[in-house]
């Protein structure tokens, strides 16, 4: 077991630090500080974090460190900890580690006995989650799936029963793949299309996974994309809160008379199903009648 005292402490520490998903405000004043502070930051694409540390005029020198280099990078960091210095690891965009290079690192600063210690800051998954409108937990993160489509359709068959929103990552030119892919395996489900979050074209297509595919046939959505979708019980739950959708006012209304209640309970009860005015139902349900008289 191994406890870590995060301010307290007497050897290096690997630092995690977010960085902005598109908008550099919300690039925290901790994680400025920090990457101030250390003596080297370990980055995914040197060329993205130059602008940053350009941006809040942070001079400290980078390494690259990526998917292709990882196992030789992580030896270098590993002496400078040893060497005594504190090392930040950041990633292009976000937080370091979520479908991004770092879980080897981590591991191995860990084992070696250092103090890793995460900054918080945006994130594209929780960004997208919390705006979606679906459930909000539980929620999966599955990050990208296989571009084969066999593959593909694998990985989704697994993911069909699973009782929580499921979150992906994908590219704007896979997106109306993905999305018949689904459609195929989970049925006509709610889903959200994210894209582009914090930034100045930022959108949110929200509806039925053949809404997106109706709206997507207009054409390529751009940008980073954040994919969302309902899980198998929100819809069943939906299915059994929503039981009348396919009812008309009317028939809304005499349901309930038929149920025992009077004609103004019933109408009281639609207008609670409904989320409307009971003046605004009753009005309603009394034309409907007269026109069918």
């Amino acid at each position: 077991m191994q406890v870590q005292k995060s301010f307290q402490h007497d050897k290096s520490t690997l630092f995690l630090v977010s960085t902005p998903i598109g908008n550099l405000s919300d690039m925290t004043p901790r994680a400025v500080e920090v990457l101030r502070s250390v003596a080297l930051v370990a980055s995914e694409d040197t060329r993205v974090t130059k602008k940053l540390c350009h941006y809040f005029e942070i001079s400290t020198p980078l390494i690259s460190y990526h998917e292709h280099n990882k196992h030789q990078k992580t030896e270098v960091i590993l002496a400078h900890l040893e060497a005594g210095d504190d090392v930040a690891l950041v990633s292009d965009a976000g937080m370091p580690l979520v479908s991004d290079p770092g879980d080897k690192l981590v591991e191995s600063a860990l084992a070696a006995g250092f103090a890793v210690v995460p900054i918080p800051g945006a994130n594209a998954v929780m960004t997208a989650l919390i705006a979606s409108g679906l459930s909000v937990q539980p929620f999966l993160f599955y990050g990208f799936l296989q571009r084969q489509k066999s593959k593909k359709k694998a990985q989704l068959l697994t993911l069909e029963k699973t009782p929580a929103t499921l979150i992906f990552y994908e590219s704007p030119h896979r997106l109306k793949e993905t999305l018949m892919a689904i459609l195929e395996v989970f049925g006509n489900r709610r889903a959200v299309v994210a894209r582009e979050l914090t930034k100045k074209f930022e959108t949110f297509l929200r509806g039925t996974i053949t809404d997106l595919l109706d709206y997507l046939a207009e054409g390529e959505v751009k940008g980073e994309v954040v994919l969302l979708v309902s899980s198998h019980e929100q819809e069943a739950q939906l299915e059994i809160e929503y039981w009348w959708k396919e009812m008309s006012l009317g028939e809304h209304v005499e349901y309930y008379i038929a149920q025992g209640l009077k004609k103004t309970a019933a109408i009281k009860q639609v207008a609670t199903d409904l989320g409307q005015d009971r003046q605004a139902i009753y009005k309603a349900y009394h034309e409907e009648d007269e026109e069918e008289f």
